[in-house]
């Protein structure tokens, strides 16, 4: 009887133990695949906010062409050929804004992308060259202000 009962105490523990184990891998199953969720979450961000920031940028460097040409001449060529690459970089801006919007619910980063393009958007609207350049200074600062913000959700 003695030994039934070591066989039974035995098998017992050995269910146990498989159970245990079990529930301890699929704990540590999840941990891994929540860190590799966010990791690949995290650096999608950083790719985003990336492109976001250099076609922001870019923009505005557009834009400062744009506005250039026209004083130059309005009606020629080089004018005509900066607006339309100056249309063709806020596309390029606008569809980063939108991935920028897709992957993050941090309010605070969407308001900044936006304000970063608006402001970009309003310098070839300047009247003279003084307020080009105040313009120009404005969206420079929306850029750094949105790459602060987006800095803090990546770290």
């Amino acid at each position: 009887m003695e030994a039934i009962w070591t066989s039974v105490v035995a098998v017992a523990g050995t269910l146990l133990g498989a159970v245990i184990t079990h529930v301890f891998q699929r704990l540590a199953s999840r941990r891994s695949e929540l860190f590799a969720r966010s990791e690949a979450l995290r650096q999608e961000r950083i790719a985003t906010y990336g492109s976001f920031a250099t076609a922001v940028e870019e923009y505005r460097h557009g834009q400062a062409a744009r506005w250039y040409r026209k004083q130059e001449d309005p009606d020629g060529e080089a004018f005509i050929t900066a607006r339309d690459e100056a249309h063709r970089l806020r596309t390029v801006a606008r569809q980063a804004l939108y991935r920028v919007k897709l992957l993050t619910d941090d309010r605070e980063v969407i308001l900044a992308a936006e304000q970063a393009y608006e402001c970009t958007r309003d310098v070839s609207n300047a009247q003279d060259q003084a307020e080009r350049d105040a313009l120009d200074t404005q969206a420079r600062q929306a850029i750094e202000a949105f790459v602060s913000h987006a800095s803090t959700l990546i770290r």
